[in-house]
């Protein structure tokens, strides 16, 4: 479809999606998808799709809060406004405060509805809009996380996802200083010498703790590859005080929401790489921003998602398969739901997430009975 056109709706949806197998972190533990699924509907009765999933502990967005931002002002920025997100995008981040989860709902769906009219997948369109030469990819390779846990069951999980085809595991860290080195051995013990391990503490440590700990991995060959924010997000001292201290790998998280928030970890030179997540940044826009800054400051680049259904990871994948990564990213999230509540979009193979060849997402709603639970609002 070609030719320009405005903005007529902003719909607005939530969903909770079951979880196969509970997830558990140092901060929470969950056995659902929480998620605001937002449809932008421009004025050719064309429609872009994004979605605001809520994590308090991370984001500190709820629900009820990303749905009324939406519904409010957000759409009262973007309604009757150019569709192109080269023109409307920045309205959407300008409107509010905070509220980044839902500005990455409106940002995706603004994205994805370009990509429709352009009748091109979502990767292809933001390759072109990052000025990226030649082809994106068309599948993206992503880790798997293990749920916090005892040794034990560490081991136990890590066993069933490397048969479930995962090259890459994610172990969950930071629950207990004392006992980590224990179960991160008993992984590395199952698993082999050829499986990937990495460490994410969601700052369950401080930055003494946290040298000790990864000294201790170090020495004892545990052979990880990267330790994902170790320290409390503010901490940004205490960040680059277990990266000057430590061989292995540090990567910021939490710490990094915003570009203010890059500039910081830049000067103190805090982390070796940045996790950049759509709906700490507030979507595929400032995304794009963050991974070129941090690139082109020698910072390795990594993208993340919160706990999410496949709107936000299709869309996520889509950024990587664009305009790639320093390092294998972690996209396991909706793996983790019992099915997609989607008509189209991607799905994983193994350790791979296929995205569509269809335009946009390739998502063209819900499936029958993935209706929404409570709140919808045209």
């Amino acid at each position: 479809m070609t030719g320009s056109s405005t903005i007529r709706e902003v719909r607005t949806r939530r969903l909770s999606v079951p979880l196969h197998t509970p997830f558990v972190t140092a901060l929470r533990r969950t056995t659902t998808i929480e998620t605001v699924l937002v449809e932008v509907v421009d004025s050719d009765g064309v429609s872009g799709w994004g979605e605001a999933p809520q994590v308090w502990q991370v984001t500190g967005d709820s629900l009820a809060g990303s749905q009324a931002c939406l519904d409010g002002p957000i759409a009262d920025a973007v309604v009757g406004r150019d569709a192109d997100p080269r023109a409307t995008a920045s309205l959407v981040q300008r409107c509010v405060v905070g509220n980044r989860s839902a500005k990455m709902a409106a940002d995706v769906a603004l994205h994805d509805l370009a990509a429709r009219r352009a009748g091109v997948p979502l990767a292809a369109h933001l390759a072109s809009y990052a000025g990226v030469v030649g082809p994106a990819a068309t599948q993206v390779r992503t880790d798997v996380t293990l749920s916090a846990g005892s040794a034990d069951e560490l081991a136990r999980a890590a066993i069933a996802r490397v048969a479930d085809g995962f090259g890459t595991l994610k172990l969950k860290v930071g629950t207990d200083a004392a006992t980590d080195l224990d179960r991160v051995r008993a992984v590395r013990e199952v698993v082999g010498p050829h499986v990937a391990l990495r460490l994410d503490a969601n700052q369950g440590w401080d930055a003494f703790e946290a040298v000790r700990v990864i000294t201790a991995l170090e020495d004892a060959g545990a052979d990880v590859e990267v330790v994902e924010q170790p320290v409390p997000a503010r901490d940004v001292l205490g960040l680059a005080h277990v990266t000057a201290h430590v061989e292995t790998p540090v990567m910021a998280d939490e710490s990094l929401f915003v570009l203010e928030d890059l500039v910081e970890i830049i000067r103190l030179d805090a982390a070796d790489l940045v996790n950049v997540k759509l709906a700490k940044c507030g979507g595929l826009t400032p995304a794009l921003e963050l991974l070129r800054v941090a690139g082109l400051h020698g910072f390795g680049t990594f993208v993340g998602s919160m706990m999410e259904s496949h709107v936000g990871l299709g869309a996520a994948a889509s950024l990587v398969a664009a305009v790639g990564t320093t390092s294998l990213p972690d996209l396991d999230a909706a793996w983790w739901a019992t099915a997609s509540p989607y008509a189209g979009g991607p799905h994983y193979v193994g350790d791979r997430l296929v995205l569509s060849a269809a335009p946009g997402l390739g998502i063209d709603g819900l499936q029958p009975g993935g209706e929404p639970t409570e709140g919808e609002r045209a």
